[in-house]
């Protein structure tokens, strides 16, 4: 029997991926859009491309929560501090609950606060959360009811830096992300500061030592890795629609050569269907758009005693949807690369 499902924020770009994703999988039906700015349209208009599908007939709804009763999962794909209104009802009626956003990454609520400028109203949820990155914890995914999906540039970094911090082949202090975003990275919102006029031709780095993403890399490195790490992160917004392109410079522990470096990514990521190690190569975006894949390679830059690591990913499938899709597979147990490949 196909799992029953519904996205709140389902207007938004992420949400779209996920109806994008979800309107091929075998075992699920969605049944319910909810997007209160939107309430009275039809997908299609608003997605042109989700004509002549079921998921464009639908029409984006107010939630309330009576209308989700026969959803087996609930997405919520809404921007950082709205998630926190949601997951508790949700939560206490039983729903296996997947979070797009950054409300539940962060089981310290003072890191919270300081770093997504509000407070936590949901605190007593926290503990029930489960880190979505399926690479490092596919064992608690499985089981668990509440998904904290992780954040699009976190992923960027991560799946890089974890093998090479939990083996010591690298220092894990004064580590530096330099990580390029396309546009859709920002939302689907209406801002002059991401008008076209204002992108196009042009790079400009933001939120440098301030973004919300640098203590989930930190915490993330710490808890997986076993090392107590700092990052300098400085993310750019650059003129494409979608993508992330991440270089990150680290320095080598002593005796650390190309070969330890594949061995130790092999040792990690061999079974992982959306890891892909192409070593010295630099990967590009556009061989990653629109999959889940995550494309990695490196450089060891002897004369200045560095390793560059180098990724990229789609910020709308495996930066959001995509891993968020990836981590009900395993919770419901059909095969992981159902509807992704």
């Amino acid at each position: 029997m196909k799992k029953n499902t519904s996205i709140i924020g389902a207007s938004g770009y992420s949400g779209a991926e996920l109806l994008s994703i979800l309107l091929r999988h075998p075992q699920i039906n969605v049944t319910r859009v909810f997007a209160n700015s939107s309430a009275g349209k039809k997908v299609s208009e608003l997605y042109p491309l989700f004509r002549s599908t079921y998921v464009g007939t639908l029409t984006y709804e107010e939630y309330a929560l009576d209308k989700i009763q026969s959803d087996d999962i609930i997405f919520i794909a809404l921007p950082s501090g709205e998630a926190m209104n949601y997951v508790p009802a949700l939560v206490d009626a039983g729903k296996k609950v997947i979070d797009l956003g950054g409300d539940f990454r962060l089981q310290d609520t003072t890191l919270y606060q300081k770093y997504y400028k509000h407070e936590h109203m949901a605190a007593a949820y926290l503990p029930k959360a489960v880190y979505g990155l399926p690479e490092w914890n596919k064992k608690k995914i499985i089981p668990a009811q509440l998904i904290a999906n992780p954040g699009c540039y976190v992923t960027s970094a991560l799946l890089p830096l974890l093998p090479l911090v939990k083996e010591n082949l690298i220092e894990p202090t004064g580590i530096t992300i330099s990580s390029m975003s396309g546009v859709s990275g920002a939302g689907r919102k209406s801002s002059i500061d991401l008008s076209f006029t204002e992108v196009n031709e042009s790079v400009k780095a933001y939120k440098v030592g301030t973004h919300q993403h640098t203590p989930e890399i930190e915490t993330v490195l710490r808890d997986f890795g076993g090392k107590d790490s700092t990052v300098t992160f400085a993310p750019h917004l650059i003129p494409i629609t979608r993508g992330i392109y991440s270089s990150i410079y680290v320095t080598p522990k002593s005796g650390l050569t190309n070969d330890i470096l594949d061995a130790s990514y092999k040792k990690y990521y061999t079974s992982a269907p959306f890891v892909r190690l192409i070593g010295d190569a630099e990967p590009e975006i556009k061989n990653v758009q629109y999959t889940n894949y995550i494309d990695i390679g490196w450089k060891m830059y002897e004369r200045n005693n560095q390793v560059i690591l180098l990724s990229v990913i789609d910020n709308l499938v495996k930066g959001a949807a995509g891993q968020a899709v990836q981590n009900m597979n395993l919770m419901f147990g059909f095969d992981e690369t159902e509807s992704l490949l």
